[in-house]
């Protein structure tokens, strides 16, 4: 296979025609070599537009996720960011590359000991990776200025909303499948948020999402 050809098609045929049309997020996506994230077993799917599997029932976006989620972010130089889900790490060296810090949490150790490595062969340092179960908060009172939660979750928590700074913003996919929504959720001043609904898809849940209510007649 012709590695630099296959990324150039995903680019061309994946990710442009999905909207994706900044060329610094372009530009990173030749930049960071999608395929060293991908588990040796399916390294020759790392630029096909599928979800690839990672063990434990998770797996990494499809390659147009994740540069449309970069796009919409918008990251800035300053940003302190929070990633939900580690995973591959591919997602966490796309966010690294544009932020000033990223903190990422897994809740799965040996993904964040895969990802860990990997960011260190890229020369990524400006990455802390935590192991534990953030799907409902992770504490940190410094606040951040990008969130983004890597699984579905049928209820957004609220902790999350109260975690961003003024002018920050989040990425997540909410709702139940088979329909669910991704939101761009921004601060726009203490305790107000604006969110507006980006697409329709369907993502795995986070480990221990918040779930709805069920009601007993």
């Amino acid at each position: 296979m012709d590695i630099e050809q296959a990324r150039y098609n995903m680019v061309e045929q994946q990710i442009r025609t999905w909207d994706v049309l900044d060329q610094d997020v372009l530009s990173l996506l030749f930049k960071i070599r999608r395929e060293d994230f991908v588990p040796e077993a399916h390294r020759a799917l790392a630029f096909v537009d599928m979800e690839i599997p990672l063990g434990h029932g998770q797996a990494m976006w499809t390659p147009k996720l994740e540069a449309r989620v970069i796009q919409e972010l918008a990251i800035r130089p300053t940003d302190r960011v929070l990633e939900i889900g580690t995973g591959s790490g591919y997602l966490t060296a796309l966010l690294a590359m544009n932020a000033a810090e990223v903190v990422s949490t897994e809740i799965y150790p040996a993904f964040s000991t895969a990802a860990g490595n990997k960011l260190r062969a890229h020369g990524i340092e400006n990455v802390t990776l935590h192991v534990g179960d953030a799907a409902r908060d992770w504490p940190d009172d410094a606040g951040f200025d990008v969130i983004v939660l890597t699984g579905s979750t049928p209820l957004l928590s609220g902790a999350f909303r109260n975690r961003l700074r003024t002018g920050g913003r989040m990425f997540a996919i909410i709702g139940s499948a088979p329909v669910m929504q991704a939101q761009l959720i921004t601060c726009t001043a203490p305790g107000a948020f604006r969110s507006v609904t980006l697409f329709e898809t369907c993502l795995t849940e986070l480990v221990n999402a918040p779930q709805p209510i069920a009601f007993v007649f």
